[in-house]
């Protein structure tokens, strides 16, 4: 059995999230607070109670995101002990490609903290300064999603920005271009073309702020050399290989589109059979049901996932 730690990017997060794993496991609340005195506000107070509007809120989603999800993993490890999981790689959805990267030894949990905090205002700045969005197209593939953006861009910015799974990308660019080409990928056939509540364009050019910003603080991050447990990168679907690489494509990430189904592909291909997504919500267990569903899926973000893994037989 070879196993994969899965976590979640921005849009998993939901007022109660990551609330009765810290109020059971006391190493959960413990990083909550840890977390909340880096970032300068009361995560836990967000994440537990909202209001939504401000925990949907890009500068604040991202680290509570980061902090529940690794809250999560506390509460696995407090459960399991010696019985949990051993991951041969990692990998995460935007933002969770931090988690992934703290959790196989490369980031230090302060620095990833910060980074993220960072990242996070950093994009919500980009995106208050130059408005975007983003749209889920389901139902086409992505040869019929290039041409569309090709086709409705008209001189804006507009691309593919997650390869999720077959038949669904998510494409991001200006308002009014991601509007031309909602209405026409539905005339297209796709089943479902749908507005995402995020604030910016996100995985576009329309990043780069956020990127030179986010670029400069990796600068004077330490970052270690990959070791034992590989992480699978969003920009190139290949495992980064060298602390420079990993620099170099987080920064990437913020203005390239993310390719999560080639990155889950290029596990499946080297072996892993075992994926455990840890972490709020259950988007990639599903994106992974569409993209090989023999694997076998475990997704742990409350205490009944906690309960379903103790059964599972599943070791590391």
């Amino acid at each position: 059995m070879a196993i994969a730690f899965l976590f979640p990017g921005q849009g998993a997060q939901f007022v109660g999230m990551g609330k009765e794993i810290a109020e059971t496991f006391p190493q959960a609340m413990g990083l909550y607070e840890k977390a909340g005195s880096i970032v300068g506000m009361d995560l836990a107070k967000i994440c537990f109670d909202g209001p939504s509007d401000r925990l949907n809120s890009t500068a604040i989603a991202q680290p509570a995101i980061l902090v529940s999800s690794l809250a999560i993993l506390e509460a696995m490890k407090a459960c399991l002990g010696p019985k949990t999981p051993c991951p041969s790689a990692c990998a995460g959805l935007s933002l969770g490609e931090y988690t992934a990267l703290h959790v196989a030894g490369l980031i230090d949990l302060e620095d990833c903290i910060q980074l993220v905090n960072v990242r996070a205002q950093a994009m919500e700045a980009a995106a208050q300064a130059m408005p975007g969005a983003m749209v889920s197209i389901i139902g086409l593939d992505l040869a019929k999603v290039e041409a569309i953006c090709k086709q409705m861009a008209q001189g804006q910015v507009l691309q593919p920005a997650n390869l999720n799974c077959p038949g669904q990308v998510v494409i991001s660019g200006e308002r009014s271009a991601c509007e031309r080409a909602q209405g026409l990928a539905l005339q297209m056939g796709a089943i479902k073309a749908i507005r995402l509540e995020v604030s910016g364009a996100f995985h576009s050019p329309m990043m780069a702020p956020a990127a030179k910003t986010l670029s400069d603080a990796l600068a004077k991050c330490r970052i270690k050399e990959p070791g034992q447990i590989q992480v699978v990168a969003n920009k190139t679907g290949r495992y980064y290989r060298s602390s420079q690489e990993v620099r170099i494509g987080l920064v990437e990430q913020l203005t390239s589109p993310v390719l999560w189904q080639a990155c889950m592909e290029r596990l499946l291909g080297d072996g892993i059979d075992t994926f455990v997504e840890i972490g709020p919500g259950r988007v990639l267990t599903g994106l992974m049901r569409r993209i090989d569903r023999k694997a076998r899926v475990y997704n742990v973000s409350d205490l009944a996932g906690l309960e379903a893994l103790q059964t599972s037989g599943l070791e590391g």
